[in-house]
């Protein structure tokens, strides 16, 4: 395989193992990782590597104290040759044409609630086609990182990247709504609400996620006009532990729609409030530029035809 640089130079003919395991190195995000995949010692990789740099004439990878960062060449190199190494190794084979060895598994991030409601029944089907998920949750600002760095291969996130080191495709908008059980709700009197605002909660227990409230501070914000100021009476570190709580009749939260809908839907949770102008968080599609992972695009697909879904 020929290679041009950035510049068009060409670097001549690279060796195609050596492309094969910087690929690796670059989906799994260190040197460990893809010696596992490879069925390789590790300094094998790493010799393959140094080998595949000195060829090139620049460095890869920026060695981290846990795994590797690739570098803006190392995503260029990746997105070139992304496509034909995996089609090769269709042609070869799965996995080289071992039958024993298992498939590389997708690298799935994101917020467990939105993982557990919306992308894990989305996918599950794809498990049968030979698709093997790893999946992680956590802050949306540390998936981020992680995908950045190699640890993950998609991510599900809120938070929109900024700069041009990850792509990102709008999936699916999430409206946020005001609920609470039908017996707080009788308490409140949704009339009042909406007459006098957010002092009609003043003595209804907020339900949060953590102590900054974040979702209610915001809706508070964008419906009421206000700040709030409260401290909430139940913190759960799980939005479906929120839900559990205030369909419990622990007192008032603030939800994502999708996650909600089906106690909406059977009674157990009432709206409070329907503002002609609700909060509107948009979910993205994450994932890194030359990241050709073999089930890549079959997973983006089955999400934005889910999503698309009414």
């Amino acid at each position: 395989m020929t290679y041009r640089d950035s510049n068009g130079s060409v670097a001549g003919a690279l060796d195609l193992q050596q492309l094969r395991t910087f690929l690796a190195v670059h989906r799994s995000g260190s040197f460990t990782a893809a010696a596992q995949l490879l069925r390789l010692s590790q300094p094998t990789v790493t010799t393959q590597i140094r080998s595949l740099e000195r060829r090139l004439g620049h460095e890869l990878f920026d060695r981290l104290p846990r795994g590797v960062a690739p570098t803006a060449e190392a995503n260029d190199l990746a997105a070139r040759i992304a496509e034909p190494l995996d089609a090769l190794e269709v042609v070869a084979g799965e996995n080289g044409g071992d039958a024993s060895s298992p498939p590389v598994p997708l690298r799935l991030a994101g917020p467990a609630e939105a993982l557990h409601s919306l992308v894990l029944p989305a996918l599950a089907p794809l498990v049968e086609e030979g698709v093997r998920l790893r999946v992680r949750t956590g802050p949306a600002d540390d998936l981020l990182d992680g995908l950045r760095s190699g640890r993950h291969d998609l991510v599900l996130s809120t938070v929109r990247p900024r700069g041009r080191t990850l792509i990102a495709d709008p999936l699916a908008d999430t409206e946020s709504v005001l609920v609470a059980s039908p017996g707080w709700a009788r308490r409140i009197h949704r009339e009042r609400l909406g007459r006098q605002g957010s002092s009609a909660l003043c003595a209804a227990p907020l339900v949060a996620y953590d102590d900054d409230l974040p979702l209610l501070r915001r809706y508070w914000r964008h419906v009421f006009g206000v700040r709030l100021t409260c401290t909430p009476a139940v913190t759960v570190p799980d939005l479906r532990g929120v839900l559990a709580a205030v369909v419990g009749g622990a007192g008032v939260t603030v939800l994502p729609r999708y996650l909600c809908q089906a106690a909406l839907d059977d009674g157990r949770l009432v709206t409070l409030l329907d503002p002609a102008d609700p909060p509107v968080d948009t979910a993205y599609l994450v994932r890194r530029p030359g990241a050709g992972h073999p089930h890549l695009e079959k997973a983006w697909k089955r999400l934005t035809e889910a999503a698309a879904r009414p």
